[in-house]
């Protein structure tokens, strides 16, 4: 099953069962102590309660009457680093003067986790998010993203776009920060696929794909197969001496990274698609230099 907030037409924000053709609305005045999505994806069975929720006296609702928005609350976003080779070689290329850390973070017991993203920040589907405009090399980072219950269990998965500037972090390791976390700095969405099985590793694709000016100019895959690190693992590293009382979304890394000669312009469009759960897309802005 697949949830999502969307916005209706006439200006009405619901949670949502998403079907082949359209939404489903659901009804979150029917049980106490579930008015949010994440009410939903917390409980015990969130798809029995989900299907429960359902409001019969609405008809399912077309894409074309509606608009998705990210499937975030209240959490934290966190984001794993270096969980692929190709983003320890990436990182590795951007900063030659930390090479050999992020080279043994790849085969460490213990992962790389920073905060990534607070919901104000968190850019849905369609909605731009932001390259820094004191950065002139800069990309999308395409990765599977897992919510993660305050008790922190792995409750579903969804798309995320931890937006990175390759140069500010590679003058310094200690700018990593600056290079992560600012305004529009993340993309999530457009649904939470309901953690019910594990993923298929080899067979779950992430496709990023880049186009500016109506033209493909990028276009990479590869599947959470290829990524070093268990899921269940970068959750319970996340978890040690922390607490998430309004649970949290943990990026697990990305395995797609555009050559070093690619930065991201103003008014690019970033699609990644992950398999089962559906495609996220985003327009670029970059403002001038003040």
């Amino acid at each position: 099953m697949k949830l999502a907030k969307v916005l209706l037409s006439s200006g009405e924000r619901h949670v949502a069962i998403v079907e082949q053709n359209g939404v489903q609305l659901l009804d979150l005045t029917q049980v106490d102590h579930c008015h949010r999505l994440s009410d939903i994806l917390y409980a015990p069975d969130p798809v029995g309660l989900a299907k429960f929720l359902i409001d019969t006296e609405l008809p399912p609702v077309p894409f074309s009457q509606l608009e998705f928005l990210a499937p975030i609350d209240h959490q934290e976003v966190w984001a794993a680093g270096v969980t692929y080779k190709r983003s320890q070689v990436a990182r590795m290329e951007e900063s030659e003067a930390a090479a050999s850390h992020y080279d043994k973070v790849y085969t460490a017991d213990r992962p790389e986790l920073f905060f990534k993203a607070t919901p104000n920040r968190v850019c849905g589907p369609n909605q731009p998010v932001r390259v820094r405009y004191d950065s002139q090399w800069s990309v999308p980072e395409p990765e599977l993203a897992l919510v993660v219950s305050p008790d922190l269990r792995l409750v579903g998965y969804t798309i995320g776009n931890d937006m990175s500037a390759r140069d500010i972090e590679g003058e310094n390791p200690l700018y990593l920060p600056q290079a992560k976390f600012y305004k529009q700095c993340c993309g999530l969405g457009p649904c939470i696929l309901i953690h019910e099985k594990p993923l298929k590793r080899e067979a779950t694709k992430i496709t990023l794909t880049i186009e500016r000016r109506g033209e493909e100019v990028f276009q990479g895959e590869t599947s959470i197969g290829e990524m070093a690190r268990e899921l269940e693992d970068l959750i319970r590293w996340l978890g040690k001496e922390n607490e998430f009382p309004s649970g949290a979304i943990l990026l697990t890394g990305t395995g797609v990274v555009p050559p070093d000669e690619f930065s991201l312009e103003d008014h690019d469009i970033v699609s990644i698609e992950i398999t089962g759960i559906g495609t996220l897309i985003n327009p670029i802005v970059k403002d001038a230099a003040p």
